[in-house]
């Protein structure tokens, strides 16, 4: 038998935008849809005019926004799920930048004077809700701005290495089992008092991203107690 279904559409949305109820139970997108279209109706007349502007596309946009934050609860247990994603100003607590050197496909940290501080590398931190979850570290994985490059960190030889690595479908990253390949792109950020953040591996939790003391060297993985420093300024770009 045919679904039943009414469709009323309310002058304020956007054209081409209406309301579909049905009979049956709604999957999440469409109970978030109508719970987002309630509350834009009883905004104020000039108010909704402004936001009609939006379009119908962008609207859908704001109703998966919503619908990822829902599917979180949803989730397996042994999964990392997406909740966002931020660009970000990295720096080690001795004010040194992280730069690409192309020709080795490694980021090396070096104090940038003057007019080279567009050689500055700036990060795409996304953020993950964690299978159990910690409240003093938050799981993230890294992207260079402007590239399809990622950090990462599996093991060669006998040691976990940095790495730097080119992801085609980032869609791979939305969600990472704990028993996932894909573990190797998440690290552990763990906030100091003093502003100043670690990156750990999640898949070798007592490896850290580092950098030497001295200039031009590569960022590598260390453990504590290596002389290396482990800390960085972490500064969320608006």
């Amino acid at each position: 038998m045919a679904t039943e279904k009414r469709r009323h559409v309310s002058p304020e949305l956007s054209a081409g935008l209406g309301l579909e109820l049905s009979h049956h139970p709604v999957t999440m997108r469409q109970l978030v849809t109508l719970v987002v279209s309630m509350e834009r109706s009883k905004r104020a007349p000039t108010q909704t005019a402004m936001e009609n502007k939006i379009g119908a596309e962008s609207f859908l946009n704001i109703v998966d926004d919503f619908a990822d934050v829902f599917m979180v609860a949803r989730a397996p247990t042994n999964q990392f799920t997406r909740t966002g994603q931020y660009q970000c100003s990295v720096s080690d607590s001795q004010k040194k930048s992280m730069v690409l050197v192309r020709d080795c496909m490694e980021l090396h940290a070096v104090t940038l004077q003057g007019g080279n501080s567009h050689r500055k590398v700036n990060l795409n931190m996304s953020t993950y809700v964690q299978p159990f979850p910690n409240t003093e570290a938050q799981p993230v994985a890294l992207g260079i701005k402007g590239t399809n490059l990622y950090l990462s960190c599996h093991q060669e030889g006998d040691r976990p290495t940095l790495h730097l690595e080119p992801v085609q479908d980032r869609q791979s990253l939305m969600s990472v089992t704990q028993d996932s390949d894909m573990l190797r792109f998440l690290f552990y950020k763990r906030d100091s008092a003093v502003s100043l953040s670690t990156l750990a591996s999640a898949q070798y939790p007592n490896w850290f991203i580092s950098t030497a003391e001295e200039e031009h060297m590569a960022v590598e993985m260390s453990q504590r107690g290596a002389q290396r420093n482990l800390a960085f300024h972490i500064q969320r770009q608006s």
